[in-house]
């Protein structure tokens, strides 16, 4: 079984890429949850990196074979650090990601619709390829959440194994 250590690369393995803002003890627990799925033991030839998305950039978006975003509903919308990864990602990747497999959890207070919606809308305008409905965790905190999340992270990163991405 060939296994990576988190910054260990191996060749001709697929790179999945989680990029989640966690600004609380319980979104932490969601990118965390995320990470385990897709770090999980019979996941053989995935690499995965994980970012907040103050520190991600373009250029882990194309070195990656396919992404999940994590995010907090604010005000009805994704977090501004999910907001400005886009920002600074968006043209730099327009051209050169276009069916990138993607799939996104949202930690939202209320429903989630706005935050939902505005990821929709730049991930068509990217030609992101969405593999999976989105995952809103609504309402109070529950430890489902972040079973779902575990479930989301291993479900991604078995496709890619798989090669079905």
């Amino acid at each position: 079984m060939l296994r990576t250590d988190p910054g260990e690369s191996v060749e001709n393995s697929k790179k999945l890429l989680i990029v989640a803002h966690a600004p609380s003890p319980n979104t932490l627990k969601l990118r965390e949850a995320a990470e385990k799925g897709a770090r999980h033991a019979d996941i053989e030839n995935v690499e995965v990196t994980v970012l907040a998305p103050l520190d991600a950039g373009p250029e882990d978006v194309l070195a990656c074979d396919a992404i999940i975003l994590g995010t907090t509903e604010n005000l009805g919308y994704m977090s501004g650090a999910l907001k400005d990864f886009f920002d600074r990602s968006y043209y730099p990747c327009l051209e050169r990601t276009q069916g990138l497999p993607f799939a996104y959890y949202i930690r939202a207070g209320h429903d989630g619709t706005g935050t939902h919606r505005a990821i929709e809308s730049i991930a068509t305008g990217l030609r992101w390829k969405r593999i999976q409905e989105p995952l809103i965790c609504r309402g109070e905190y529950r430890e489902e959440f972040s079973e779902q999340c575990q479930e989301l992270g291993l479900y991604v990163a078995a496709s890619l194994d798989a090669g079905l991405l």
